[in-house]
């Protein structure tokens, strides 16, 4: 499997398993839909609950922190929360190893 942590990456290298497992966690748990409707976006769609869309939230915004290159949206419904996530082209093939990490975390199988 590809990783989609990059090189330019902020985050300490001992915590980054850390980080990596957090996301895990949320996609086995609360991923119910994927698209790519543009090469260098991805949409994460996310079963909501309360608390989720506060834990969504928190977790792209540590990201942001130590990933610049990552533009995190997060719109929430009521039971839903849809999470947008965008790179520049030097960092599509971050976006492709994401999309595969959620897919194996989810247990799909991309097409």
């Amino acid at each position: 499997m590809t990783t989609w942590v990059p090189a330019s990456c902020t985050l300490p290298t001992t915590e980054q398993p850390l980080r990596v497992a957090e996301f895990d966690a949320l996609f086995a748990e609360r991923l119910t839909e994927t698209a790519r409707p543009e090469p260098l976006r991805l949409l994460l769609v996310l079963s909501g609950r309360p608390g989720v869309e506060d834990h969504v939230r928190d977790l792209v915004a540590r990201e942001s922190g130590c990933c610049s290159f990552f533009t995190f949206t997060v719109s929430a419904g009521p039971e839903q929360i849809r999470l947008d996530i965008e790179v520049d082209a030097e960092h599509e093939a971050v976006l492709d190893a994401l999309q595969e990490r959620a897919a194996t975390a989810a247990r799909w199988d991309l097409p």
